[in-house]
């Protein structure tokens, strides 16, 4: 064949550091659409983000040729720099070190859009915590609880 088609789908989990309370309410949604942005720039298509003050999920189709991995770090330090560039801050923002990625089906994009777009919803019953582990189960990743979160 002359060209590589694929259709890679991956729902995306990282933290702020140390998973502090530090994404605003008020600005926030610029922050999810900024990140679209960064997405389209890097030749993926974002279908959905959200999260809370201490977390993001973002659900990306990406290109065959780049790794999961390339596209967490242009995500997080475009999205960081731009944080840390148009806001006022007394601290530094940063995402924290590490990340959960997620193959989905497209059967399942409809669910994990719904999931993704209510967070704070979600986030009134279970911690973010309890959500992590309990996607590192379903997905039957190997964890140890004392070190998840470094």
């Amino acid at each position: 064949m002359a060209h590589t088609y694929g259709s890679c789908l991956y729902h995306f989990v990282f933290s702020t550091r140390n998973r502090q309370m530090t994404i605003g309410v008020e600005w926030r949604g610029r922050l999810w659409n900024y990140r679209g942005g960064i997405a389209r720039e890097n030749e993926m298509r974002s279908l959905c983000v959200g999260g809370t003050g201490n977390h993001c999920h973002i659900l990306l189709l990406i290109p065959p040729s780049m790794a999961p991995a390339k596209e967490v770090q242009l995500v997080k330090a475009g999205s960081s720099k731009w944080i840390n560039e148009e806001f006022n801050r007394k601290s530094e923002f940063a995402w924290q070190e590490g990340y959960g990625v997620f193959t989905i089906g497209f059967s399942q994009i409809g669910v994990t859009k719904a999931y993704i777009g209510k967070q704070e919803d979600h986030h009134r019953i279970k911690t973010f915590e309890e959500e992590y582990q309990a996607f590192l189960r379903k997905h039957m990743i190997e964890f140890k609880e004392d070190y998840v979160f470094g």
